[in-house]
């Protein structure tokens, strides 16, 4: 169905991709109709299929994109307590969507590793509510820039860049990313990242320190674990999605899901042709479960050029 979906606007691709059962959930439908994909495409913006947009990367085709939201849906949406999220499988309109998963209260951190032209940062932006935030994550810095431009080419993109709402940033999409925490005037959205290498040293000290006390050993150890969770709680990802297929499960990822979380990651088969998209699910106690979904073609998770080869 995803070759009959293309159209001649953005209204157009969207209603296809609805009406051919590519996008099955209101919500999703109306994120992908607030954000034009000719500010992130340079040509053929509304054919449904991948398109260059330079250094090697491409945005992918809007069928790919939906499939990669509406699986993420649950835990990109408020959860209960946020921005008027109700967690109970309603939307607003009163349309059934997948249960809102997530803990209640907390608002939602969405990383998009990969996020090449901006266009999936932007759609995953419409939908985690106004304390949210969603940080797209390039290793190639003119890619980084280039998703800042698409994005404020348009007065919505503008508003979200300008709230901290949606942030682009440069790094190993494979070692995840710790955001900063909020700046003290509160401009920001209140939810910032990992706690800093100081706080972190602090408690590796306390390990270290604790475990030549035996007698206090245990009452420490449980202390640093119960801390370090605590911080990766607070500066993990609800949603992870990456747009490029990495050699494998990257654990460090894995590690920075919250609980509960949900990643969505094309890997390499290892055998040089074959690539799949799996789910790597983190429920409320931490246990972890990945699903193989379906077979893909990505360009790969890797280094950044060096300027020899750029």
């Amino acid at each position: 169905m995803a070759w009959r979906s293309s159209g001649t606007s953005n209204a157009e691709l969207v209603e296809n991709l609805w009406r051919n059962k590519l996008i099955t959930q209101p919500l999703v439908k109306s994120a992908f109709l607030k954000v034009d994909r000719a500010h992130y495409a340079p040509s053929s913006a509304y054919e449904d299929s991948p398109q260059p947009i330079g250094h090697g990367a491409t945005i992918s085709a809007p069928h790919m994109h939906a499939n990669a939201v509406e699986t993420l849906l649950p835990f990109l949406l408020p959860p209960p307590d946020v921005d008027g999220g109700g967690g109970g499988g309603q939307s607003a309109t009163g349309v059934g969507v997948p249960s809102v998963k997530g803990q209640a209260g907390r608002p939602r951190r969405v990383l998009d590793i990969g996020s090449g032209s901006g266009y999936l940062t932007h759609v995953l932006a419409e939908l985690v509510g106004e304390s949210g935030v969603v940080v797209g994550l390039e290793h190639i810095p003119a890619l980084q820039r280039l998703g800042e431009a698409n994005m404020a080419k348009s007065a919505a993109g503008r508003r979200l860049l300008g709230s901290g709402r949606a942030r682009f940033r440069v790094g190993d999409g494979r070692k995840g990313w710790a955001e900063p925490r909020p700046r003290p005037t509160g401009e920001q959205p209140g939810v910032g990242g990992a706690a800093d290498d100081t706080a972190t040293a602090t408690a590796t000290a306390t390990a270290v320190n604790s475990s030549n006390n035996s007698s206090r050993n245990h009452h420490h150890h449980h202390h640093v674990e119960t801390e370090e969770k605590n911080q990766d709680e607070a500066g993990g990802w609800d949603a992870i999605h990456v747009g490029a297929a990495a050699a494998e499960l990257h654990e460090e990822l894995v590690r920075q899901l919250r609980s509960p979380g949900r990643m969505f990651i094309p890997v390499d088969a290892g055998n040089g042709w074959e690539q799949y998209v799996w789910t790597v699910d983190k429920d409320e106690q931490g246990t972890i479960r990945k699903e193989r979904l379906y077979g893909v073609r990505y360009v790969p998770l890797t280094d950044a050029p060096t300027a020899s080869s750029s």
